[in-house]
Order: C-alpha cells, then structure tokens, then sequence
C-alpha cells in the first residue's frame, strides 16, 4: 500500500522537498516521528481555527516524536497568493507556528507535488484521491506509511490518532 504507478516511493521518508526558501529537506530525516501533512492557506475560512489547532497540537507533542508539515498551497481560489516565504512568515508571526513551512505545491492535477501523489494514494477518499480543500491532514506514522487522513474541519479530534502512533513502537 502506498505507492501508485506513477509514484515509486514506499515511504514519505524517500522523499525530498524544498523548504519556503527553496533548500532541498531530505523527509529521511522526521525517520522515527509521527508527521502531520497539511496543504495551508492564509486566506481560508479554515484559516484561524486550523492554525490555533496545529499550534496546540505541535506544542503538545513535539517533544514526544510528533512533526507538522505544513506546504502552503494556492489551488484553491487562490487562498495562498504569496510567495513560499511570505506564508511562512504569516504562520510562523501570526500563529507562532513552530513548525517547519515548506516550498507552496500543487496537491492536485498532473503538476502534483510527488509526495502528494503518494499521499492521495496511500489514503483515497470514497469520493476518491483529491485533496478536496485547504487543511486536508495525513497522518504518518514512524514507518513513514500514511495511518489516515483528515479534511480541514478535523482539528483536535484527531488527537487521540496521534497519541496512538506515538505509543507504538
């Protein structure tokens, strides 16, 4: 399970991304933590509680194993029109993310980020793989293999899916 036809990878951890200032981040190296993906946006109705929430959650966690990734994303109606570094200011001034803000990507369409083809894949909807709209969460496990995945109305709810990562081996 995880991988598509057009995405080889096994594991995010085989993956690499650039961060908000354009510098590859080899995902080798969250091996052993628990990962939350999330495609943000700064100008979402989601905006506000997402943030406040991811910033509890990190806060709480963070030094038990557990790592948000946040990748800024503007395909939906444009909600994230700055640059890559612009919005990591915005998360990390506003909500005090503390977390990393990587490069913005494409989560949809031919142009998908890879690591987000291997996302859809790993975890489909019963509407299918599309990432239906901003703050849509993976969660990883420490295998790198997604455990499942959120839509953007999911916050603290998914708290005890991450307890139960952290605890296992």
């Amino acid at each position: 399970m995880g991988a598509s036809a057009s995405v080889p990878e096994r594991s995010v951890h085989q993956f690499t991304v650039k961060d908000s200032s354009g510098k590859d981040v080899n995902l080798s190296i969250y091996q052993g933590k628990v990962l939350l993906f999330v495609n943000v946006a700064s100008r979402c109705g989601f905006t506000e509680s997402n943030y406040t929430h991811l910033t509890e959650l990190y806060r709480k966690y963070k030094d038990q194993g557990f790592e948000i990734l946040a990748f800024p994303c503007n395909q939906f109606l444009y909600q994230e029109p700055g640059t890559s570094q612009e919005a990591h200011e915005f998360a990390c001034t506003r909500y005090k993310a503390e977390y990393p803000v990587f490069q913005k990507v494409r989560v949809n369409g031919q142009n998908a980020a890879p690591l987000y083809k291997f996302l859809k894949a790993s975890k489909p909807t019963f509407l299918g793989s599309r990432v239906k709209w901003n703050f849509t969460k993976f969660l990883v496990g420490k295998d790198g293999l997604v455990i499942d995945r959120y839509g953007p109305m999911v916050t603290l709810s998914m708290e005890k899916d991450i307890k139960k990562a952290l605890e296992e081996a």
